[in-house]
C-alpha cells in the first residue's frame, strides 16, 4: 500500500525526536495524540539494547564509556539541539577569496521573498560580490519565455559584466509529437536573448517537469528520447547544462532515529514516496552523458555523490563531458577534509565553485575559510563540524575561476 508522504512525515514526527540523558534518540509523544502515534510507541523502546543502534551510535567504541540514565536533557528536541563546543581552536578570518571567483551556481535571489525593491537588492548583492571577491555569478534561472526575457533585462542590461544567465527547458505539452522541435526552438530563442547555458535542470524522481501527477511512463527524465534533439543543440551552441539528479541520499532514508540529517532537512524527505529512488535516479546521469558526448554537463552538488567520492571519481573517469560543482555541499567536503582535498586535487580540472546559498557576505567568507584554511572544528550549518581543506594555490585557482573560464560560453550578446 502506498503511503502519502505528508501523512508519513507527520506520523514519523522527526521534529519531535528527543535527546535523552544517555545520548539515546527517542521520539517524544505528540500532544493530544490520544490513540498513541507511531512516535509515541517508539518512545517506549530502549534503544540501548538494539545492537544495530549501538553500532551506529558508538561504532567500535561499543558504548558511551560512562554510566547512563535519565536526566533533564531527556526532553530536549533534536530540532532545537545546538551544542556549544568547548574546543578552543584557531579561527582564521578570510574576508576576500585568495583569487577572483566565478560563482557557477546561484539563483534569482533578489526576486525571492523579502525584497521590496529587487533592483536595489541586486545592487547590494553586487556590492557584496565586490567585497568578498566574486568576479561573476552564473544565475541558473530555469526560466523560458517572458520570464527569462525579464531576467535578461534585469541582470544583463544592468550588470552585463557581472552575471551570466542560464535558461530552462520548455516543459509544456511534453506529450505532444512536436514537443522536441518546440523545445529546440525555445532554446535557440533564449540563446539569442542572452542565455549562455541551461539549468538548473532537476530530476528528484518525477522527471524534469517535477509533475507528480504524471504517470511513471510519461515522466520526462534527462535521458528521455524526447530530449535528444535539445541536448544535441545545446552542444552545438556550446551551452553547458547544469543538471541536478537525485538529492542527498538521506532524503530516501526513513525520518527516524537513524536519519543522518537533522529535522531542517525533512522537507526534502522522499522515503515511502512514489518517485524514483536514489539508486534508480543516479544511473540517469551516465545514461544522458553517454547519449550526448558532445554536450557539457555540470552535475551540481557534487552529483549528489559527495558522500561517496570514490563512486563520483569513477563517473568522472568514464565521462569526459562531465563536470561537477560543489554548491551547497559544504557539509560533504567539510566533514571529510582529507578525502575531499585529495579528490579536488586529483580532479582539479573538473570541479567548479558554486554557492546556491543566497547573498549573505558571511556565507561567502565561510566558504573561503573552509577551502583556504586548515582550521578545525568549525561550526557547520548541518550540525556536523567542518575542517578546513587548506587547498593549494593551483587547485584554488582552477576551482574558483579557471575551470569556469575554460568550459563555459563567454560569447558576448
Amino acid at each position: 500500500m502506498k503511503t502519502n508522504r505528508r501523512d508519513f512525515l507527520k506520523k514519523a514526527g522527526l521534529a519531535g525526536i528527543t535527546l535523552t540523558g544517555s545520548g539515546i534518540l527517542g521520539c517524544k509523544p505528540q500532544t493530544g495524540d490520544s490513540n498513541g502515534s507511531a512516535a509515541a510507541q517508539a518512545n517506549g523502546k530502549d534503544w540501548r539494547k538494539d545492537p544495530r543502534w549501538r553500532q551506529v551510535k558508538y561504532g567500535d567504541w561499543s558504548g558511551p564509556g560512562v554510566p547512563s540514565g535519565p536526566g533533564p536533557m531527556d526532553h530536549v528536541l533534536l530540532k532545537d539541539y545546538a551544542p556549544r563546543s568547548s574546543v578552543v581552536a584557531e579561527k582564521t578570518t578570510i574576508s576576500k577569496a585568495r583569487y577572483p571567483v566565478i560563482d557557477a551556481h546561484i539563483h534569482h535571489y533578489p526576486g525571492q521573498g523579502g525584497h521590496d525593491d529587487p533592483e536595489q537588492a541586486l545592487a547590494d548583492w553586487v556590492t557584496t560580490m565586490d567585497e568578498v571577491g566574486i568576479e561573476q555569478s552564473v544565475v541558473l534561472t530555469g526560466a523560458t519565455g517572458d520570464e527569462f526575457d525579464d531576467l535578461v533585462q534585469m541582470y544583463l542590461e544592468l550588470y552585463p559584466d557581472r552575471f551570466q544567465l542560464y535558461c530552462g527547458v520548455e516543459s509544456s505539452g511534453i506529450e505532444q509529437s512536436d514537443y522536441p522541435d518546440r523545445a529546440v526552438v525555445e532554446l535557440e530563442r533564449c540563446y539569442k536573448q542572452g542565455a549562455r547555458g541551461i539549468g538548473e535542470v532537476t530530476d528528484k524522481g518525477f522527471g524534469i517537469t517535477r509533475d507528480r501527477n504524471l504517470s511513471p511512463e510519461n515522466r520526462l527524465h534527462p535521458d528521455d528520447d524526447r530530449l535528444d534533439a535539445f541536448w544535441k543543440r545545446a552542444g552545438e551552441l556550446n551551452l553547458p547544462v547544469n543538471i541536478h539528479i537525485a538529492d542527498h541520499p538521506s532524503a530516501w532514508e526513513a525520518p527516524d532515529v537513524f536519519q543522518e540529517r537533522t529535522p531542517i532537512f525533512q522537507q526534502f524527505n522522499q522515503h515511502g514516496g512514489e518517485g524514483l529512488s536514489y539508486e534508480e535516479l543516479l544511473p540517469l546521469l551516465p545514461s544522458t552523458l553517454r547519449k550526448h558526448p558532445n554536450t557539457t554537463f555540470i552535475a551540481c552538488h557534487l552529483a549528489n555523490l559527495g558522500n561517496d567520492l570514490g563512486r563520483l571519481a569513477g563517473m568522472l573517469d568514464e565521462h569526459d563531458n562531465l563536470y561537477v560543482d560543489i554548491s551547497a555541499r559544504d557539509y560533504e567536503v567539510g566533514r571529510q577534509p582529507r578525502g575531499a582535498a585529495k579528490f579536488m586535487s586529483d580532479y582539479q580540472d573538473r570541479v567548479l565553485f558554486g554557492t546556491d546559498m543566497g547573498m549573505d557576505q558571511g556565507m561567502y567568507q565561510a566558504w573561503w575559510r573552509l577551502l583556504e584554511s586548515d582550521d578545525e572544528h568549525m561550526t557547520g550549518r548541518v550540525w556536523w563540524r567542518y575542517y578546513g581543506l587548506d587547498l593549494p594555490d593551483s587547485v584554488l585557482e582552477a576551482l574558483y575561476r579557471g575551470n569556469a573560464q575554460r568550459i563555459m560560453n563567454w560569447e558576448t550578446i
